[in-house]
């Protein structure tokens, strides 16, 4: 059994897009349970079946196999839950470690986000000038809450949030 122990960052610079390669994902739930996520996922012409076990700090259990790219294609078109996620995800080095930093596609556009993982929890991390505020454990950035909550009815929300807030301004 694998354990993935990962750090989540939001990303607010540029500087990792110099050299950085990145590839197409794109991905989509069978479940999105908080006991077990099951994902699907086309990463340029690999695909990949991933079972993710309840979270427990930032770390969980993590199953991943193999799936030809045809299967996961029908998958993802139709059984998987929709949106699906669509990224382009970068690998940027930085201090020794390899940073995975998302580039959010279709109904997330305009999140970015980085990802470091980690052998162990308590393990110190340098950080890149370009993340910003940490979201490991602020579930609203995995990518399963993304396809129930797409990022950009997020930004809806705040827009009419302000539009009511200036509405109730007194002029005088």
């Amino acid at each position: 059994m694998g354990t993935e122990i990962e750090r989540k960052y939001l990303v607010v610079g540029e500087g990792w897009r110099a050299g950085a390669v990145g590839v197409r994902y794109r991905q989509g739930y069978l479940s999105t349970e908080a006991r077990a996520t099951i994902r699907v996922r086309l990463a340029g012409e690999e695909a990949f079946l991933t079972i993710k076990g309840p979270r427990v700090g930032i770390g969980r259990p993590e199953f991943e196999y193999p799936l030809p790219p045809a299967d996961a294609a029908y998958l993802l078109d139709h059984l998987c839950r929709k949106p699906l996620i669509e990224k382009v995800r970068y690998r940027v080095p930085h201090a020794g470690r390899v940073w995975e930093v998302d580039e959010f596609l279709a109904e997330n556009d305009g999140l970015l986000i980085a990802e470091v993982e980690l052998d162990d929890e308590t393990q110190p991390v340098a950080l890149p000038d370009w993340v910003g505020p940490e979201v490991s454990t602020d579930l609203r950035y995995t990518n399963a809450y993304l396809v129930e909550h797409p990022y950009n009815t997020w930004r809806d929300c705040v827009k009419d949030q302000a539009k009511m807030m200036l509405s109730s301004v007194d002029p005088a």
